[in-house]
């Protein structure tokens, strides 16, 4: 009689779900500050900002400076003059930009209008509307691999393109604005599309086209002002003619109070922000743009027209920066534009799309932040000084601009893929 004898099965390894416990939420997180991606390294950059920009205001102010000549027999007098010279000047910004507590105050004790509120808040956005156009106008361009810093005279022709429909017409307001604003993107879009032209025919860089087109905008710019057809007629000073009621921006917080200037160019802003994220992702155009900015040989050899392309890159980015001129003639410049009307926010349209890493959402972010930076900057005076903050804004871009430099200083893991920055080719 045969006896039957069992063999063991062999043993199953143990699967990865049980050898490996699946890292959980808080372990996930933890490595995601520590990595050297794009949202961390933005935020870095910021809190960075802010650091250098209170150890710059403690060695500026002479008596604050003076504390520390004694720390060490003293340091509570220097750690304490420190501390609140940083917090008065950050506070007098925060409520410059955002909400002042004292007005606050004299609300709530029924000293003054719900309107006096909003007041920091509207010249935030009021100067956060034309960094949104000129942000996108050069994010738009950093897509396709070009460097658009031309915006600033883009934004000037804009500006002129929107003045001259805006005075010289008599028409019905539901036709002469949107006519007006039509116009200064149609004026920005020819003068953006000429360092387009001039790349896609002759190879000549968009950078030092556009450098060289921001002097003649410039110049044209104080020349049409002294004009006959456009300086004013009432004034001696170097300003132009008004725009008509009917081709006036109307603001949007009036009804809280009249002296609230933040204007209908605000939602045309993000209107703008939002159609190009759907022109980016998704109609063809924007494929194209995107193909040809992360390699114009393979799109080349796809079939893709490069030469079109940047020309028609640059007439768009144009048109988003004459958007900007319009909101500023049609706008804060309805009464008539100067020299000084412009300013400079063109060119802070650049700082403004590498913070917003040329992502739509990101540069109204950006934007609606600069804004602030420099309606605080303009409310604290004299307390903090104007110049804190250009130094703030230069500080963000050089980490924004080096996030290798980010991860250096705060030994961050480098992440999957490799650091990602926004590059223009053609140099």
């Amino acid at each position: 009689m045969s006896t039957e004898t069992e063999t063991p099965a062999p043993e199953q390894p143990e699967s990865a779900e049980t050898t490996e416990p699946r890292p959980n939420f808080m372990r996930l997180f933890g490595r995601y500050l520590i990595e050297a991606n794009s949202v961390m390294v933005t935020i870095y950059s910021l809190v960075m900002a802010f650091f250098i920009g209170a150890v710059l205001l403690i060695v500026s102010d002479e008596g604050v400076r003076s504390t520390w000549t004694y720390f060490f027999a003293r340091p509570q007098d220097a750690l304490s003059a420190s501390w609140n010279l940083v917090y008065d000047s950050y506070l007098a910004l925060f409520q410059g930009a955002i909400l002042n507590l004292n007005t606050l105050e004299a609300f709530r004790a029924g000293d003054v209008e719900f309107g006096n509120l909003l007041r920091p808040l509207s010249e935030t956005l009021l100067n956060a509307t034309p960094l949104i156009f000129t942000g996108l106008a050069v994010g738009l361009a950093f897509r396709a691999g070009l460097f658009n810093i031309g915006a600033q005279g883009q934004m000037i022709f804009g500006m002129l393109g929107a003045l001259v429909i805006g005075f010289t017409l008599n028409l019905p307001a539901a036709i002469h604005l949107p006519l007006a604003v039509i116009a200064g993107a149609v004026a920005g879009g020819i003068f953006g599309a000429v360092p387009g032209v001039l790349k896609a025919t002759t190879g000549a860089h968009e950078v030092i086209s556009s450098i060289m087109l921001n002097n003649i905008a410039a110049l044209f710019l104080v020349w049409a002002i002294g004009s006959q057809f456009l300086h004013s007629e009432t004034k001696s000073e170097l300003v132009t003619k008004p725009v008509n009621e009917t081709a006036t921006l109307p603001t949007l917080l009036s009804s809280f109070n009249p002296s609230l200037r933040v204007n209908l160019a605000l939602l045309l802003g993000v209107a703008a922000a939002v159609f190009v994220w759907w022109l980016l992702s998704k109609s063809t155009f924007g494929f194209r743009i995107r193909a040809v900015g992360f390699n114009e040989h393979a799109s080349a050899t796809a079939g893709m027209r490069i030469g079109a392309t940047y020309t028609t890159t640059m007439a768009a980015a144009g048109a988003l920066a004459g958007l900007a001129g319009a909101a500023l003639s049609l706008g804060v410049g309805a009464s008539g534009i100067t020299t000084n009307t412009a300013l400079e926010y063109g060119f802070d349209g650049i700082t403004v799309a590498l913070l917003g890493r040329a992502k739509p959402g990101g540069i109204v972010a950006a934007a609606i932040l600069f804004g602030a930076l420099k309606a605080g900057s303009l409310s604290a005076q004299p307390a903090v000084p104007v110049d804190i903050s250009i130094l703030l804004q230069a500080i963000i871009v050089l980490f924004i601009a080096a996030p290798a430099l980010v991860k250096a200083i705060l030994h961050l893991r480098a992440p999957r893929g490799g650091l990602v920055t926004l590059e223009a080719k053609g140099w």
